[in-house]
């Protein structure tokens, strides 16, 4: 099926438009517009996480393979890799609980109009 839809000149543009069964139209209030938009923080804690585990290991390697004679350099390594598994840690334990965020909010949507 093809619609000719006349513009400023004497040809018009051709619409051709195919027939759908259905179509679903889902009603989305500003916030969750907003927070689909800006899409969940779980990616940059995941990264984050990997960091700094990544550099906690690193310099836990360096610890238990290298003899360090200077006590100022060992305990400055030794704070690095205790804060890169704490915070390593933390940040998995954020991205964990906050992973599912936008695929939840998405559900939300999707349920109203099942719910009808």
């Amino acid at each position: 099926m093809s619609k000719s839809i006349l513009s400023g000149n004497e040809e018009g543009l051709t619409v051709n438009v195919g027939k759908l069964n259905s179509l679903n139209i889902y009603e989305v209030t500003e916030d969750e517009l907003e927070k689909l938009e800006t899409g969940g923080s779980d990616p940059i804690f995941l990264n984050f996480a990997i960091f700094s585990i990544s550099v906690a290991l690193s310099f836990l390697i360096t610890l238990l393979t290298t003899k360090i004679d200077s006590s100022r350099i060992f305990i400055i390594f030794l704070v690095v890799t205790i804060m890169g598994f704490f915070a390593g840690f933390i940040l998995l334990i954020l991205w964990w609980r906050s992973r599912r965020s936008v695929k939840d909010l998405v559900k939300k949507i999707r349920d109203m109009i099942q719910k009808k």
